[in-house]
């Protein structure tokens, strides 16, 4: 009876923190989704918006002021490029952090492969059913036996929970590879 507690204990633990590592993964994601858009919109503005020459005092004295507009008019036009190199080094920054990252919400299909030859090719080797023939990874058979029909969400639930013959691969397998190997079943089922 202590080993049953102490191993729901274990479950209860294990539980609670995948959830928590799958919320701050949701929020850290969300953060720096922030963070970039507030970086865009910040350089796009340095672009649009049009550097200004900088008001004088008022001056007291009619030459003082004529004195004053011809260095505002020499200092506008030794600005003659609106270009802010703060604005050009975010803008380019932005541009390398975009093209040369990984998408960070985008299914990860290699570590999907790999969770499914890890995990599922015992069975459906190819996208076939060693267990239940007619129940394939193919397509057609996805939109007819899977509940919830060929969607990444009923995949995702029965890796999660199993069915029938098929054992259930939620405290094996962590929310993320749950994910990218329902994403990599999703995609290669009309392929098989």
């Amino acid at each position: 009876a202590q080993a049953i507690l102490a191993q729901a204990k274990t479950d209860r633990l294990y539980n609670f923190s995948h959830n928590l590592s799958r919320r701050v993964l949701a929020m850290s994601r969300a953060a720096c989704l922030s963070v970039a858009v507030a970086l865009g919109l910040y350089g796009a503005s340095c672009f649009v918006t049009p550097m200004t020459p900088r008001s004088a005092p008022e001056a007291g004295s009619v030459a003082a002021a004529q004195l004053q507009q011809q260095g505002a008019f020499a200092e506008a036009q030794s600005q003659s490029s609106a270009w802010s190199p703060l604005a050009i080094g975010a803008a380019l920054g932005l541009l390398i952090a975009v093209a040369g990252g990984k998408p960070a919400l985008a299914a990860d299909l290699e570590n999907g492969e790999s969770v499914f030859n890890g995990n599922c090719t015992s069975c459906h080797a190819g996208g076939n059913n060693t267990i239940v023939a007619e129940k394939k990874l193919k397509k057609e058979a996805l939109e007819k036996y899977l509940t919830g029909g060929y969607s990444v969400a009923s995949i995702i639930t029965q890796v999660t929970n199993g069915k029938n013959s098929m054992p259930a691969f939620g405290e094996k397998l962590g929310p993320d590879d749950i994910d990218d190997v329902a994403n990599y079943v999703y995609g290669q089922a009309s392929k098989w």
